[in-house]
């Protein structure tokens, strides 16, 4: 197995900078932020600070053609990542791997949509990071890639997932590989949907779900929507996997706030469409009710339609 020494890192938001420094720190000049235009402008003149330290790290732009990289991390807002795909494409050679870490259960099928499964790798990630005006502030040691094929025997690991491994390993990121990717994936979209989506509608931190009865009733129902889709296609997720995550929830800063409240304080466009929108348009397709996430989804634009002059 060859070790990886040449990593792209498409997004330095706040699933971008979880990697960006362990990366380059072994790497150097092999590994690399795609940017271009502003953000590109943004970078090499003010850098990004991630915990207190500021970074300017190499940049590569989606015209440069210096041969393709042994990983492609896309960690870019789910409504960025069709540009991003194409972004990547001169990254993208018969070895390389990519491994989309966004939010959401769909952004595996649209990357291998345009370049196959055999180049894509299952992730999702558990971390909490605040970001604000470019500076990005999160515990190392608390957060998790987890990654993988679809399904993982710890005793016959891919080679994919074994290249990756040992980058991640060399690198000093934390990572698990899940024996069922696809519930994993299912698992954090029920979270997020459930916290993400309250959080954002009524303007509280995480913090409201260690002593609101009102906000759990919110997070409970639309994590039953989420679960309730998930079991009619066949992903088996239920009760376990509320109280797995009540462990999780009392255990974050109260003030922490999710990526959907935090966009809309920042005056930005929200993934809502990839949350409550999901659950939405599942819901319709399979015949399940999802009356609460309706109400997010339309609520949450609201917001947004306020935000941004529309109303």
């Amino acid at each position: 197995m060859k070790p990886m020494n040449k990593v792209t890192l498409i997004g330095l938001g706040a699933m971008g900078v979880f990697f960006a420094p362990r990366i380059s720190e072994k790497l150097g000049a092999g590994f690399r932020i795609m940017a271009s235009g502003a953000r590109k402008d943004r970078l090499e003149q003010k850098g990004v600070t991630i915990n207190g330290i500021n970074y300017r790290f190499p940049i590569v732009t989606p015209e440069d053609n210096d041969g393709p990289s042994d990983l492609v991390i896309i960690a870019v807002k789910g409504y960025d990542l069709p540009q991003a795909l194409e972004d990547i494409r001169n990254q993208v050679g018969p070895e390389t791997i990519l491994l989309p870490v966004l939010n959401g259960v769909d952004s595996e099928k649209q990357t291998a949509d345009i370049y196959g499964m055999d180049h894509v790798l299952y992730s999702y990630m558990r971390v909490s990071i605040a970001m604000k005006d470019g500076k990005a502030e999160f515990d190392p040691e608390k957060g998790l890639i987890h990654f993988g094929e679809a399904k993982n025997d710890p005793d016959q690991l891919s080679h994919r997932v074994l290249a990756v491994e040992e980058l991640f390993s060399r690198c000093g990121i934390p990572y698990k590989i899940d024996s069922d990717m696809i519930k994993g994936l299912w698992f954090k979209f029920m979270c997020n949907v459930g916290e993400n989506m309250t959080c954002a509608m009524f303007g509280v931190p995480f913090g409201a779900f260690q002593k609101s009865a009102d906000a759990n009733y919110f997070r409970h129902a639309a994590m039953w929507e989420v679960i309730r889709v998930a079991n009619r296609l066949g992903v088996d997720i239920g009760q376990n996997e509320i109280d797995r995550q009540e462990h999780t929830i009392g255990r974050l800063p109260y003030q922490n706030k999710p990526s959907t409240l935090q966009d809309l304080e920042a005056g930005k466009h929200t993934e809502v469409d990839m949350f409550a929108g999901t659950v939405v348009r599942l819901g319709k397709e399979l015949g399940v009710e999802t009356p609460v996430c309706e109400m997010f989804w339309h609520g949450i634009h609201l917001i947004e339609d306020r935000i941004f002059g529309e109303i």
